[in-house]
């Protein structure tokens, strides 16, 4: 192949690619040579990208194309492929001139053609995966493993090098931006929107992210709206507004958005170089006035909306439909199988207008005059070293969690509010990291009433918008994330965060958490495809506290009862989910430093406000929690015989329960010998062979017995221990939790009616031992009066029983 020329190449439309809005712009911003030199490196990245969707062999058309040289399955999306390789010409031209630390999120769907080839136009794919070399052959095995078996998906993924956001769902590219620039001043994220992305509640919700981005500390995000048109088959909503209409809608989110328009390379080049100068000199005034300045007012960042024809320069008519510029191009505009054999040629011609013999050489490698236009070592988009988070992330500072150790004389002596206690060790811990800035807490503003306030004397809830009198704990700058109410915005921030090389934990209520169930599902997803990746540095873990659990909702009811998160977790691979219900403060502090000092995991944890009796010392706490699950002794009494009924226990309120029943069994039964369990660790229940943290078969059966009644009390719905069970040997496993029944009720009514109560429990056991005779008959009816009595009690007097209020662990009640 001769490389001698470069030629302007493609035929070119008449548009008007200057908006009127723009018309100030220099629009001679690239001189003659390079704005053909960024055409034929936009145009070898559409070859690449039409290869990868249709070829299995032949990549550089050496000889003619035949049907054997397509794929047999053509899978891949090409609509919005040509504008994001538009883009990321421009970017890299712009870090060149500019030496930014930027890298770039692909929001829009499976635009996966678009990154992989432009990462392995600048050498990173192949310094990453050595065997798809910069030549004829190392083209070929590009071409092939796309959407091929064995090879990568259509979308962007943590295969793609330089990459921190699935592209497979859509809605959290901004988010996930944002995550990114917080505590990165130096920092440039170009987030590309998809227009149908767009039409998210995620994403449109994230455009207020910029009322939270401090000048002087964080970095910056330039979004670029790409409105090609079209989703899957229908028009998209941003694209068929009037320019005003979107211009204020913009506007009124708080930016400044900047239009390039048209169809027509030259001009669209030419313009597109010219705006993003002005977006980038914007930005570095932005932030110039904000760190020389101490100027904390809210800017208005720049952004970019790209109007382009959805699969911009393929074919243009396709068996007598338009493609180009309709939502026809949004897959694979071509059908090239056994039943369109005439489509070879047509696809064939569609590639030849790519003029690829001007491009690569002979051997296949991309010319040096090209090569030149991208960015060199870390530089490049796919080697920023943010896009591989575990490169940069430091280990946390600690606090000995022992320090805030809840004093307890013995077993439920005292009362305690277990998160007010984990507030004060996070108030430590973002203390001790404040220099560092590289650990947040995020919610959707429950921080303080799940009663984490105590960070609040350490930091502010970081806030960029106006602030007015009588506001509390609102500042420029801070380590709380929680002064808007979306819990996919947060997740998202938290994502970004975690993914570039940061800690953080996510609060929230338990029943609303289930509003981010998908983005964690993609989460645990990229997890797990990173283990597989040896280049993929380990992340912090995710953590979640979920408190305002299903149990303490006497005053919020039934639309607050909601304990389904945890059946969600535990679908995903074990080597990536941890579940943990510590009873009490101790062993929530134990927990939590564990947590925080993990990696690649999920972590959910489970934990109250209100005041509960707090059971373990901190010395126990640490055995318990380590074990994971365990025998209490001094709740226990079969010391030395078989137990005639174990009664375990997971959660804070069922361990309550369980033990206020084991207090009345043994008052009135006191031959009954009965063995406790708590469990603390979830996957414990879980055998070994499919969970870690599971336990053996001898050690399960040495702790529940083969054969005896289990009672167990469970903080979520009953069938999930019994789904985590269900291959063990003893099949005599009664399991109480939560079944869908709540109401505005007390805290204790809420046991009574999902059977989680000690009276109830007291009558299953009772029920489960045949040979407690006449003792057992007396003690259920006895049980069945207080059930009454407690009924008729808080219909009267709106609260518990003073029995169940001021009830104190004792074995001899």
């Amino acid at each position: 192949m001769k490389t001698n020329t470069l030629t302007p190449e493609l035929p070119v439309k008449k548009s008007d690619a200057v908006n009127k809005k723009e018309s100030s712009l220099k629009i001679d911003t690239l001189t003659p040579e390079l704005l053909h030199k960024m055409n034929a490196y936009w145009r070898a990245a559409n070859y690449l990208s039409v290869g990868q969707i249709y070829l299995f062999d032949n990549p550089l058309l050496k000889e003619p194309l035949k049907l054997s040289h397509v794929k047999p399955l053509v899978v891949g999306h090409w609509g919005t492929t040509p504008g994001q390789n538009f883009i990321y010409v421009h970017l890299n031209r712009v870090i060149k001139k500019y030496d930014l630390n930027m890298f770039y999120i692909a929001g829009p769907g499976h635009g996966g053609p678009a990154i992989v080839g432009n990462v392995y136009l600048e050498g990173t794919w192949s310094d990453i995966y050595p065997n798809v070399t910069q030549d004829e052959a190392g083209m070929k095995e590009l071409f092939k493993q796309f959407s091929f078996p064995g090879g990568i998906s259509s979308h962007v993924a943590p295969t793609t090098p330089g990459s921190i956001h699935e592209g497979g769902e859509l809605g959290y590219s901004l988010s996930h931006a944002f995550g990114a620039a917080f505590d990165n001043p130096d920092l440039v994220v170009a987030c590309v929107i998809g227009d149908g992305e767009a039409e998210t509640a995620s994403l449109a919700t994230a455009w207020h992210s910029n009322k939270f981005l401090n000048a002087i500390s964080d970095g910056a995000v330039l979004p670029i709206l790409h409105l090609n048109g079209y989703k899957i088959s229908n028009p998209t909503v941003l694209a068929r507004i009037e320019h005003e209409e979107l211009e204020q809608f913009l506007r009124g989110c708080g930016w400044t958005p900047h239009f390039v328009e048209g169809d027509e390379p030259e001009k669209m080049h030419q313009l597109m170089a010219a705006t993003l100068e002005t977006a980038v000199e914007d930005i570095r005034q932005i932030q110039s006035n904000a760190r020389t300045k101490n100027d904390t007012t809210r800017p208005r960042w720049p952004m970019i909306v790209l109007r382009s024809p959805k699969g911009w320069t393929g074919p243009k008519v396709v068996d007598g439909l338009q493609i180009e510029g309709t939502f026809r191009a949004h897959q694979v505009p071509l059908l090239v199988d056994t039943e369109h054999p005439d489509h070879v040629k047509q696809l064939e011609s569609w590639m030849k207008s790519y003029k690829a013999e001007e491009l690569f050489d002979e051997n296949g490698r991309l010319i040096s005059e090209l090569a030149e236009l991208a960015p060199k070592g870390d530089r490049r988009m796919g080697a920023n070293p943010h896009a591989n988070g575990g490169i940069l992330l430091r280990d946390l500072r600690m606090p000995d969690f022992h320090d805030h150790a809840v004093k307890v004389s013995s077993p439920g002596a005292v009362n305690g509010q277990d998160t007010l206690v984990l507030g004060n060790f996070l108030r430590d811990v973002t203390k001790l990291n404040q220099d560092q800035r590289n650990f947040r807490v995020f919610g959707p503003d429950e921080t303080v009433s799940n009663l984490l306030g105590a960070v609040f004397e350490v930091t502010n809830r970081q806030w960029d918008a106006r602030e007015v009198k009588n506001d509390e704990f609102l500042a420029p700058s801070g380590r709380v994330l929680d002064s808007m109410l979306s819990e996919n915005q947060c997740e998202g921030w938290l994502e970004g965060y975690l993914l570039t090389g940061r800690h953080g934990l996510f609060n929230s209520y338990e029943a609303f958490i289930r509003i981010v169930d998908s983005m964690f599902s993609q989460h645990a997803k990229w997890l797990k495809v990173c283990l597989e990746l040896p280049w993929r540095r380990k992340i912090s873990s995710l953590n979640y506290l979920l408190a305002s659990h299903v149990w303490q909702q006497d005053h919020n009811g039934f639309t607050h009862q909601d304990p389904g998160f945890l059946d969600h977790v535990i679908n995903k691979k074990a080597d990536i989910v941890r579940v943990y219900l510590p009873p009490d403060a101790n062993c929530l502090l134990s927990v939590f430093d564990h947590c925080l000092r993990s990696r690649n995991y999920v972590n959910v944890v489970v934990a109250g406000k209100h005041a509960l009796p707090q059971w373990l010392t901190m010395d126990a706490a640490v055995v318990h929690c380590t074990e994971g699950i365990g025998i209490w002794q001094w709740a226990s009494n079969d010391q030395g015989s078989e137990p005639d009924v174990v009664m375990a226990c997971c959660g804070d309120t069922p361990t309550l329960e369980i033990l206020a029943a084991v207090s009345i069994l043994r008052k009135h039964l006191p031959d009954l010998k009965i063995r406790v369990i708590n469990v603390v660790d979830l996957m414990k229940l879980q055998s070994s062979s499919e969970h870690p943290h599971g336990l053996n078969e001898k050690d399960y059966d040495s702790l529940f017995t083969q054969d005896k009644h289990i009672i167990f009390g469970f903080h979520g719905y009953p069938w999930l221990v019994h789904r985590l069970t269900y291959r063990r040997t003893n099949r005599n496993l009664h399991v109480r939790g939560y079944k869908e029944e709540g109401t505005i009720t007390t805290a204790f009514d809420m046991r009574v009616q999902n059977d989680l109560d000690r009276f109830h429990l007291v009558q299953d056991v009772v029920d489960r031992i045949p040979h407690l005779g006449s003792k057992g008959a007396y003690l259920k009816q006895h049980m069945q009066d207080k059930l009454i009595e407690h009924k008729n009690y808080i219909d009267k007097h709106g609260q518990d029983l003073p029995e169940i209020r001021n009830w104190k662990w004792s074995d001899t009640q």
